[in-house]
């Protein structure tokens, strides 16, 4: 039997992933904090258009000095989806949610989204479940629950900002199966980048919003609303794009459990907001379950299609 080495080329693009991915939860995780600091002078729908239309001019002249293309038609659906689930709707909802209830709670209620993810990945794109995925991510969410209510404060949820986040999750969670399959066909950086110019169309009509704001809002608010679209959008978007084409769906969810625990040293950092020690337990715990969720085994089981055979996506490296 032919023995197949697991260093070399195949083990190099494995570990790019690996770091696209890391690239992407660090970004996202600042996003936090520059959105507290955005929404206090931007509504939900001016914020998300604005973020929505820093990414898609920084992307369209990235594409343009890359000369690539419109994507392949086996894209398109997959790319429309994404962009109005994912950088639309999911981006107004949650600026609109956090704007009814705390923090803790929406880090909460939005990290259902990577639960439903794999479940999704599992049901629509034959992802396998293997058991390190499943205890990793149990893991990481009793983590984020843990930081959720250590950083609840008393009298700040409501009902309409739990059904936000939780649609927001839902959408999140539709928006990644749905990109998962036009990674087959076009390359991150189109799929990302025509992904973001749908979603800044679907938020236009929130045009009005967004120039009557931009006039009132401090140069703070709006450096950090373009600063959300140049990097946690364009860059971060991309770098997901790039790690999910070479793994499964339910893997880059479970890695993205390090968001709470990051923005919790990112407020430390930045806002001067000290954690308390369930909120360090709870950070622990989400970095935890994503070691053993991304684990050699897990990763090995997690490359695997229903019939047991190597997923194409996987040995897929153009550099």
């Amino acid at each position: 039997m032919m023995h197949v080495s697991t260093s070399g080329p195949g083990r190099r693009a494995e570990l790019k992933a690996a770091c696209a991915a890391g690239v992407t939860v660090v970004l996202w995780a600042s996003a936090f904090v520059s959105i507290r600091s955005a929404g206090t002078a931007y509504s939900p729908g001016a914020l998300a258009l604005g973020r929505l239309l820093a990414g898609a001019l920084t992307l369209g002249v990235i594409c343009l000095l890359r000369r690539e293309g419109l994507p392949p038609r086996a894209a398109r659906r997959g790319i429309l989806l994404s962009g109005l689930l994912w950088f639309g709707f999911y981006m107004v909802a949650l600026n609109w949610g956090e704007q009814q209830v705390d923090a803790g709670t929406a880090a909460l209620v939005v990290n259902v989204g990577p639960i439903l993810i794999a479940l999704l990945g599992a049901r629509l794109l034959g992802d396998s479940l293997p058991p390190r995925l499943l205890a990793g991510m149990a893991v990481s969410f009793a983590g984020a629950v843990t930081v959720g209510l250590s950083m609840s404060g008393e009298g700040g949820s409501s009902v309409l900002g739990v059904v936000l986040c939780l649609l927001a999750a839902v959408a999140y969670a539709a928006g990644v199966v749905a990109q998962k399959p036009a990674l087959g066909a076009a390359s991150p950086l189109q799929v990302t980048t025509y992904g973001c110019l749908v979603g800044a169309v679907a938020c236009l009509p929130f045009t009005g919003q967004l120039v009557g704001e931009v006039a009132d809002a401090p140069a703070s608010a709006t450096l950090n609303m373009v600063y959300l679209g140049v990097f946690p959008t364009a860059l971060a978007f991309t770098t997901w794009a790039y790690a999910l084409a070479r793994t499964t769906a339910g893997r880059m969810g479970a890695t993205t459990y390090a968001v709470p625990a990051l923005v919790v040293l990112m407020s430390w950092l930045a806002l001067g907001e000290v954690p308390g020690p369930l909120t360090l337990v709870g950070g622990a715990l989400c970095l935890a379950g994503v070691a053993v969720s991304r684990s050699r085994s897990g990763a090995a089981a997690g490359g695997r299609g229903k019939a047991g055979e190597p997923r194409p996506d996987r040995a897929r490296d153009p550099a």
